[in-house]
């Protein structure tokens, strides 16, 4: 008897716990729906929703519509995100190009990372938002607010990277580029999102199977309704198709993928040349203000092999080191002259230019987003910087044995060097007693007369092709990267031609640089670069093909115990269904509302319903449809 009142008194403790369960879990579910709805169609009262049924359409045509065009954004903002991110490498040269555009020095590149960055987040949250409704079987409904949203957006998108294809079509070369370097990796990735995708989609294709059977179940109390049902089977079934298939197929090709990638960091260690030497761009930009001597002292300090700079020459005669055709971006000629500011550099005497100061604004506005602070001392020796002479950088490049190579730009009409300034070039350079091997003589303008009075000039050429450089007798060329890489790298080499490619700061494009043999590089980023012992992102032939074969198998096993495991989970369920109905407990029109119920209340389908795991609705349903002597 007191086991018998301890059974008794025990069940109330798990009805009252079962109940309490349910409650929690409808209450969570509930919850997570108004979420949903709110953030997607600004309707955060909850409400019963209709589920659409499986096979019919999940929303009305304008909403479709609008859908595709969420896609169409998404894949746009995340086009332009990657072109944008991989273009990295350029983002002081845009600037400065918007900086001659506006006067205004910002930093605008990253004003557009981060456009872009919001643009991707924004529609990726609208896309799960969608799909998670679309799992709960939800009628979408984008509020008008978003609609416009992504519509912007798709302009936006379209009308940069229509700018983009115009104005720079170099950054897709740059794109091209980053694909060489990162495909492995990018393959690799991509086998492990497919992996995560499989769970949910073989859900998906189990619960359709399951769907068509119970719906053929159901069929036989609704003879007069066949035509139609078999409209919902071939829709069913082709989404199965569609969704299983395509998967399947981009598998495929991911497992294939290999096949086709090319990238220069594969290769044998002893393959692998000697790491490029490194100049200066200007001395050390992201470390003193550009083309002054802190700057080439800085460079020097981080053991660069040469120093690349830009050379005017003053009205008097005076060649000394400045990138802008004006002065307004690197001293304070605002300041001292303002009727002045935005004359030719090449115009006024030195005796004025040495007055002017060329650090003040390296203080006030950083050339470079992320740059280090600078100790105090730097930043009272940077604030006293001046224009320097070319003198004082030969003095330094003598004096530390390093090479100097430039950009010499020729003064406008009414100077008095206008036709002979390469003339007083090599006259300051040979007065400094510097040795002629260390100069990388780059200007193409009346080179027979430099090499006749400076016979130890290394001479330098541009992208040029081979037979010319033989015709000029050239061994060294200075090109940009981006069209270095498009151009015949391999006939180059092949050649014994001395590669110097500019500009490099990411890490990744000098590991490819490295990786493909180049000689030397132009850098900003001298710290970053010399740190590096050896290339980012290299992987030998045996190790890649290591990693594909295993990731490729593990992937197939992993998807498919997805498959098979959600599979046979259907299966259970559809034949604890058909037990239950077949014993008169329910039904058949209530199968189909219970596994939906008993799914959102996560119930387990080999668990016969009970009046303490069913929820109230489906105990209703219970009720109405008991065995009677009607029904028998």
């Amino acid at each position: 008897m007191e086991e018998t009142q301890d059974s008794s008194s025990s069940k109330p403790k798990n009805t009252d716990e079962n109940s309490s369960l349910w409650i929690e879990q409808y209450f969570n579910h509930k919850c997570c729906i108004t979420f949903l709805t709110g953030c997607y169609s600004c309707q955060w009262q909850y409400r019963e929703w209709e589920k659409t049924e499986l096979g019919s359409c999940c929303c009305s045509r304008k909403e479709q519509f609008f859908y595709m065009c969420l896609v169409i954004a998404f894949i746009l903002s995340v086009l332009f995100l990657f072109v944008w991110v991989e273009t990295s490498n350029e983002y002081n040269g845009f600037d400065w190009v918007v900086y001659l555009g506006t006067g205004c020095w910002f930093f605008w590149s990253i004003l557009v990372l981060s456009a872009a960055g919001i643009m991707v987040a924004y529609t990726t949250l609208l896309l799960l938002l969608g799909f998670l409704l679309l799992w709960e079987r939800i009628e979408l409904n984008l509020h008008t607010s978003h609609k416009v949203f992504i519509c912007l957006v798709i302009i936006l998108c379209s009308f940069l990277l229509a700018v983009l294809s115009h104005f720079w079509k170099d950054k897709w070369l740059i794109a091209g580029l980053s694909l060489q370097i990162f495909a492995p990796f990018v393959h690799l990735s991509l086998i492990t999102v497919m992996i995560i995708i499989s769970w949910p989609l073989s859900i998906c294709v189990a619960r359709l199977e399951s769907e068509v059977k119970v719906r053929r179940y159901r069929m036989a109390d609704y003879e007069q309704e066949i035509q139609e049902r078999c409209n919902v089977f071939q829709r069913l079934r082709a989404l199965q198709i569609a969704a299983g298939l395509s998967f399947l197929i981009i598998l495929l090709c991911l497992y294939l993928m290999p096949l086709g990638i090319y990238s220069p960091c594969i290769l044998k260690k002893e393959n692998l040349g000697p790491k490029p030497t490194l100049f200066g761009h200007r001395g050390a930009p992201m470390l003193a203000p550009e083309n002054t001597m802190m700057s080439f002292e800085k460079a020097v300090e981080f053991d660069v092999s040469g120093l690349e700079t830009d050379i005017y020459l003053s009205f008097d005669s005076v060649p000394f080191l400045m990138h802008d055709y004006d002065l307004t971006r690197t001293t304070n000629i605002k300041e001292v002259l303002p009727s002045a500011a935005g004359n030719h550099t090449s115009n006024f005497n030195w005796t004025f230019l040495s007055t002017l100061n060329a650090g003040k604004w390296f203080l006030k506005h950083k050339p470079f987003f992320g740059m280090k602070p600078l100790s105090e001392a730097d930043k009272r020796r940077a604030g006293n910087q001046s224009i320097p002479q070319l003198s004082e950088l030969l003095a330094l490049a003598k004096r530390e044995q390093k090479i100097v190579i430039f950009d010499l730009f020729g003064p406008r009409p009414g100077h008095p060097l206008r036709n002979t300034f390469v003339r007083r070039v090599v006259k300051v350079i040979l007065d400094s007693k510097i040795e002629q091997r260390l100069i990388f003589w780059l200007p193409g303008f009346d080179r027979d007369y430099v090499r006749f009075m400076a016979p130890g000039f290394q001479h330098v050429g541009r992208l040029w092709s081979i037979k010319d450089l033989t015709k000029h007798n050239i061994t060294i060329i200075n090109v940009d990267y981006k069209r270095l890489f498009y151009a015949g790298l391999r006939d180059y080499k092949e050649a014994k031609i001395y590669i110097h490619v500019y500009v490099i700061n990411e890490p990744w494009l000098f590991s490819l640089a490295w990786c493909s043999s180049i000689n030397s590089v132009t850098t900003d980023n001298i710290e970053l670069l010399n740190q590096l012992s050896r290339p980012l992102f290299f992987m030998t032939p045996g190790f890649y093909m290591f990693m594909w074969l295993f990731l490729d198998i593990a992937s197939a096993v992993i998807i498919g115990f997805a498959f098979c495991y959600n599979w046979i989970k259907e299966i259970k369920r559809e034949r604890w269904l058909e037990a239950t109905a077949s014993s008169g407990l329910l039904h058949s029109e209530t199968i189909t509302d219970i596994t939906e119920n008993n799914d959102a209340s996560q119930q387990k389908p080999e668990v016969a319903p009970t009046s303490a795991n069913l929820a109230p609705e489906n105990m209703i349903e219970l009720q109405k449809t008991e065995p009677t002597t009607e029904n028998l």
